[in-house]
């Protein structure tokens, strides 16, 4: 009884007056003094139909209470000269977009020490920090050092050296050059740019809205402090932002369609779904995103430079320009390389019984000794235009390259092509040196 008096009284204050009413006839009804008599079915009745009506109130409460909350917090007093400070904090980039939306990076065109030395020597306190907030930190300096792993850059740019991977610098201005207006550069001293936004610029590239937040060491308040406050900042600004966006089988069963139906092809769209999970792991390792793929792209300045391939007198596949990378393969998936790299034209999945003989003569080639009757089984599954068994192969000699070297290079090196058309090696073969 009492409890439904509180909430009569509480919508009463609220001017919710039907729930006023309700709660006070329900405080009336259940009061102990002046008991009244409706039988106990009926009084069973009333009870499930009072606690069903406050399990449905609760949560339309609840509902309510969460919308509002994502409204915006207003700043107290002492906060509002900062956030007029920030009001004008969007800055446009060209950078078409490489920036990952949860990614906040420091950037300075003068040098502050004190900041610089606790990025270097402290970055956990600042990674931290990002972690609380749901962001991760970058200090580009220390995310080259992790960059010049030439695993790494190699597997970018391939034809990179030891000493061109050595020689590679990265300062807090570099994402600077990229401003849209140069002359905001004046107002972007020291701090944090996070990008909030992505949209098509007049000359019809993508430009990243980025916002900045002011950093420094040369302030009475403490850098925890003026942490503190960027993170209620973004919040408040990432509420604004949501609220706008809120108002507008078997590798050797039967194909359907046959293999050519089923052939991955990567011309439209990359896809490494059909690559066997050591390979994927490795791309995955590999390659970077945000951020440091665009430091990447803009350090290394990747492009398609091919590499000859040699294919030596014992058959092994060496690139002399990636650093004499050699690319390895199973004798049957290399026999099905060399059969197609034999054939600039390209070869239609439907004509492969044509080419079982030759496959033949290039496995042997390969293993002199090897051709037992489980490997001719293979042979006329992997020329049999019905069975996936090509894709497969093909799927197998895509992984071999990708896992040495990026997608935009590799793709010249492995067999692909669109669906009802010859699947082809593009490599031009003047590359192509057949010892």
């Amino acid at each position: 009884m009492v409890g439904f008096g509180i909430m009569a009284y509480r919508y009463y204050q609220e001017k919710k007056e039907s729930l006023a009413w309700t709660f006070g006839i329900l405080a009336l009804l259940f009061q102990p003094f002046a008991k009244i008599a409706l039988g106990r079915l009926i009084w069973n009745i009333v009870d499930v139909i009072v606690a069903v009506g406050l399990i449905i109130l609760f949560f339309i409460e609840k509902k309510k209470k969460e919308k509002e909350s994502r409204q915006v917090i207003p700043l107290n007093p002492k906060e509002s000269s900062e956030s007029e400070k920030q009001e004008n904090n969007r800055f446009e980039f060209q950078l078409e977009g490489k920036l990952a939306p949860k990614e906040l990076i420091y950037v300075a065109s003068e040098e502050d020490r004190i900041l610089t030395e606790l990025f270097e020597k402290s970055p956990e306190v600042f990674e931290g920090w990002g972690q609380m907030i749901g962001y991760h930190v970058i200090y580009l300096p220390l995310l080259l050092k992790r960059l010049k792993n030439a695993e790494v850059l190699q597997y970018r740019a391939p034809y990179l050296t030891n000493v061109e991977i050595a020689s590679t610098n990265l300062k807090n201005d570099f994402l600077l050059q990229y401003l849209n207006n140069p002359s905001d550069k004046m107002h972007i001293k020291h701090g944090l740019i996070r990008t909030e936004d992505i949209h098509r610029g007049g000359d019809g590239k993508d430009k990243a809205i980025n916002r900045f937040y002011p950093l420094t060491s040369n302030s009475s308040e403490p850098i925890a402090d003026q942490l503190h406050r960027i993170g209620k900042q973004i919040s408040i600004e990432q509420q604004q932002h949501d609220r706008l966006i809120e108002s507008y089988d078997d590798w050797g069963d039967v194909v359907s369609g046959g293999a050519d139906d089923g052939f991955n092809s990567q011309l439209a769209e990359e896809n490494i779904d059909d690559l066997i999970e050591e390979v994927k792991e490795r791309i995955l390792k590999l390659r970077q995103r945000g951020i440091s793929q665009y430091i990447l792209e803009q350090l290394i300045h990747p492009d398609d430079r091919l590499s000859k391939m040699v294919i030596t007198k014992d058959y092994r596949i060496i690139l002399p320009d990636y650093n004499n990378m050699e690319i390895k393969m199973e004798p049957l998936v290399k026999a099905v390389y060399l059969l197609f790299l034999a054939h600039p034209e390209g070869i239609l999945f439907k004509r492969l019984p044509d080419y079982r003989e030759e496959l033949t003569r290039l496995y042997v080639k390969l293993r002199p000794t090897g051709l037992t009757d489980r490997v001719l089984r293979s042979i006329e599954d992997v020329t049999n235009p019905v069975l996936n068994s090509i894709n497969e192969k093909c799927a197998r000699i895509r992984g071999a390259f990708v896992g040495q070297f990026d997608d935009h290079i590799a793709r010249h090196y492995y067999i692909d092509g669109l669906r009802g058309e010859p699947k082809k090696i593009t490599l031009p073969r003047d590359l192509v040196v057949w010892e």
